[in-house]
């Protein structure tokens, strides 16, 4: 089977500090411009110190190539906008975007934005609003909808985007919700690294992190001076848990431990609330054989959690350019 270059949306690792969250984000972009990273995935929700879009047209203006990945939630805009800054970017700088379409924040924000829908509903809302985005994006007419959540009566965007400025939509979530819209609506399917980093791959989209080295043994040692365990952050990721409806978030929390498994899946990094996801810890030659692997069975995108460190992404940088992949 022939396999293709993975794209890698580098994330960085939860920070909790506004005063370094810009520099941090733009220091990573400007890496990943430079080093053939397809963007950088950028949040969406409430304790977001940017609005993601804005944060776009920052990096944007401040890279050559980079295409941002932008969490999209339903709940904070309208799709004719999402559309209409899509539109607007590939005017200012001749590049797409892409869409992490999202319904997922803290149910107490949900509750005050005044959202009462339940967890199904908020996906059949997703759904609804990537057709009519992609309509509005690629309609030479007005667009005429009679949806559940979105209608709209001849309505058109002007100019239509070039086919090749077409956005690309992913989908994160884990619940049978997510899974179908995800195929009705075409979007790149993503999933977490699983434990026993084989099962249940069947989708072309992953979310995890890397923490590499030139051997295993001081992989693994670095990874627990940079990672350590702390009572008050296992506490803050509990309090997370008991207010989201998040089905990735719960499969990830519930009997796990932090232990560094021997084929490098790693899950205490998001345990102790400093990433989102689990970690791959190992030689660059393992995780770039495992890369190898995951690509030879279909995936195409990574969202890659990274410290946003210049020689931590360096060594990032080693284990990906071992796989061949990218």
């Amino acid at each position: 089977m022939t396999t293709s270059r993975l794209r890698v949306f580098p994330a960085i690792s939860r920070n909790r500090d506004p005063r370094t969250y810009v520099g941090e984000l733009m220091r990573v972009a400007q890496f990943a411009d430079s080093n053939g990273f397809e963007g950088i995935l950028l949040f969406e929700g409430n304790d977001v110190f940017v609005e993601p879009w804005a944060m776009a047209q920052h990096i944007m203006a401040g890279t050559t190539r980079s295409s941002p990945l932008i969490a999209v939630n339903p709940i904070y805009m309208h799709p004719f906008t999402a559309a209409k800054f899509v539109s607007s970017f590939a005017q200012f700088y001749g590049r797409k975007v892409y869409l992490n379409m999202i319904t997922g924040t803290a149910v107490s924000d949900l509750q005050g934005l005044g959202d009462d829908h339940s967890h199904a509903n908020r996906y059949v809302r997703l759904g609804e609003f990537v057709a009519l985005m992609r309509q509005l994006l690629s309609s030479p007419r007005p667009v005429n909808v009679a949806g559940r959540f979105y209608r709209a009566s001849n309505l058109q965007l002007r100019p239509r985007l070039p086919a090749e400025l077409m956005p690309e939509f992913l989908i994160a979530g884990q619940s049978e919700a997510a899974q179908r819209v995800a195929k009705e609506t075409g979007c790149i399917k993503m999933q977490m690294l699983p434990p026993d980093l084989d099962r249940g791959l069947d989708v072309s989209g992953m979310n995890f992190g890397i923490f590499a080295r030139e051997s295993r043994d001081e992989a693994r040692q670095a990874a627990r001076a940079r990672f350590r365990d702390n009572p008050d952050d296992r506490e803050l990721l509990a309090l997370t848990v008991e207010n989201s409806d998040s089905v990735w978030k719960r499969r990830l929390y519930e009997g796990q431990s932090g232990e560094l498994a021997d084929n490098g899946y790693w899950l205490l990094p998001f345990l102790t609330f400093q990433a989102d996801c689990p970690y791959l810890v190992g030689s660059y030659a393992e995780i770039g054989a495992k890369l190898k692997d995951f690509a030879a069975k279909g995936l195409t995108t990574i969202m890659l959690d990274m410290v946003a460190d210049e020689a931590e992404m360096q060594h990032v940088c080693k284990a990906l350019a071992a796989s061949g992949m990218f």
